[in-house]
């Protein structure tokens, strides 16, 4: 259904930084910058970019906006601890199962990225 994701940033280059980051801790690779500035990444089929806004105002987070990365529950450590590390801010639970006791557990883990735009690792539980 999705063909990619895009998030705005103020500072392309700590965006940089930050994503490299968590990006790598999940077995992707670092960004490449393409002829617009953006950062672009690509993982597992899916497209990740980071973009100063096109109409010049100021990047915002989407407020009730959740972008969810899937990954092992190793790999979404790897990712929070990255994340945390270069710019990244810890929000909600630390990472974990959540609803163990439902049809539907899920490992989580959830970061807000240095432009404020909230992420999460997601493992679905067997």
């Amino acid at each position: 259904m999705y063909s990619h994701m895009m998030v705005g940033s103020n500072d392309i280059e700590r965006s940089k930084k930050f994503y490299d980051a968590t990006f790598t801790a999940m077995g992707g690779r670092e960004g490449m910058v393409d002829p617009k500035g953006r950062l672009v990444y690509v993982h597992n089929g899916g497209v990740f970019l980071v973009t100063k806004p096109i109409d010049g105002s100021p990047a915002t987070a989407g407020n009730g906006c959740t972008i969810g990365f899937a990954m092992s529950p190793e790999q979404a450590d790897a990712w929070h601890a990255a994340g945390v590390a270069n710019g990244g801010t810890a929000i909600e639970d630390a990472p974990g199962v959540r609803g163990a006791d439902t049809p539907t557990p899920m490992y989580l883990a959830y970061l807000r990225d240095p432009d404020g735009n909230k992420l999460c690792a997601l493992h679905r539980m067997a």
